[in-house]
C-alpha cells in the first residue's frame, strides 16, 4: 500500500525542478478558488481560514525557488462558479473574484495561479443521508457552462501564465463509519466524485490546464481493505486527512486537516514544476 503521509521531502525536490525568471522584481503566487483555496478548516466555533491551506504549503515551498515571490489568495468560503462569475458569496471590490482575479493579473507579474472551484456546486447534493441525482445533474450542467466563461477570461487576462487546476477528493467516504449503511453510500458518492471529477478534466483539458490528480492522492477508488484496522484504504485516508471523522464541534466536517491540505499541495506541485 502506498505511503498515505504527505513527505515534505518530496515537495522540495519537485519544487526544485520549477524553472521560472530568477529576477529579484516582485512576482506573485495567485490563489483562486473556494473555501480550500484560503485553508478552511474547523474551529469550535465554526469554519475559519488558516495558514495551513495547500496554497500556504505550495508559497512555502516555491518562494525559495522563485526570487521576489508574493502571494495573494483571492478565495472565497462557499464559492460556486456561479458566484465566481457573479458575486455574492464574498466582498470584492470589483463585484466578484473572477473580476478582482482579471484586474490583478492586468495589473501584476503573476508566476503562476492555482483553482479550485466547483465542489460547491455539486456538495449540497450529496450527504452522509444520500445523493440526490436530479440536483447532481444540475449542478453539473451548470459547472459545464460556467467554468468555461471563468477559464476563458483567466486565459484573456493571463495569457500565458501558467494555470493550474485541481480535481476533488470525496470527504462522503466516511459515511463508511458514521452512519447505517454507509458501505453502500460510500460507494455512491466515489461513482459520483469520478463523474464530477470527469467533468472538470474535460473542461480543463479543453483549455489546456493541467490537472492536480487529488483524488488519486487521496486514493478515492481504493477500496481494499488494510489489515487489522479493517477498513478500505480510501476511507482510511478520508477519515485521517479531513474532518469527517472529528466528533463535534469540529467535525464532520468535509475540509482538510493539515495533513490533507499538504497531500493537495504535494498533487499541485509535480503539476506546477512540469509548467
Amino acid at each position: 500500500m502506498r505511503n498515505v503521509l504527505p513527505s515534505v521531502l518530496l515537495l522540495l525536490v519537485i519544487s526544485s525542478l520549477f524553472l521560472a525568471s530568477a529576477s529579484a522584481q516582485s512576482t506573485y503566487y495567485l490563489a483562486l478558488g473556494d473555501s480550500l483555496a484560503i485553508g478552511i478548516q474547523p474551529s469550535p466555533h465554526g469554519d475559519v481560514p488558516t495558514n495551513q491551506g495547500y496554497a500556504d504549503d505550495l508559497y512555502r515551498v516555491f518562494r525559495a525557488h522563485i526570487p521576489g515571490l508574493r502571494f495573494v489568495k483571492l478565495g472565497c468560503s462557499g464559492e460556486t462558479t456561479t458566484t465566481m462569475l457573479q458575486g455574492g458569496s464574498c466582498s470584492y471590490s470589483t463585484g466578484s473574484q473572477l473580476a478582482q482575479a482579471v484586474a490583478f493579473i492586468e495589473t501584476h507579474r503573476v508566476s503562476f495561479i492555482t483553482l479550485d472551484i466547483g465542489a460547491n456546486d455539486i456538495d449540497h447534493c450529496i450527504s452522509i443521508s444520500g445523493i440526490d441525482a436530479g440536483c447532481v445533474q444540475t449542478a453539473s450542467t451548470t459547472l459545464a457552462t460556467n467554468l468555461p466563461k471563468i477559464l476563458a477570461a483567466l486565459r484573456a487576462a493571463g495569457g500565458s501564465t501558467p494555470i493550474v487546476a485541481m480535481n476533488y477528493y470525496d470527504p462522503f467516504l466516511a459515511a463508511w463509519t458514521l452512519v447505517p449503511s454507509g458501505q453502500t453510500l460510500a460507494e455512491s458518492t466515489v461513482q459520483a466524485t469520478d463523474a464530477f471529477n470527469q467533468l472538470l478534466e474535460g473542461v480543463y483539458g479543453a483549455f489546456s490546464i493541467p490537472v492536480a490528480d487529488v483524488a488519486q492522492t487521496f486514493q478515492i477508488n481504493n477500496f481494499a481493505l488494510i489489515p487489522f484496522i479493517n477498513l478500505p484504504v480510501n476511507v482510511f485516508i478520508t477519515l485521517t486527512w479531513t474532518w469527517m471523522g472529528a466528533p463535534p464541534p469540529l467535525g464532520p466536517d468535509v475540509h482538510p486537516n493539515a495533513i490533507g491540505y499538504l497531500a493537495i499541495a504535494e498533487a499541485f506541485a509535480g503539476k506546477i514544476a512540469a509548467k
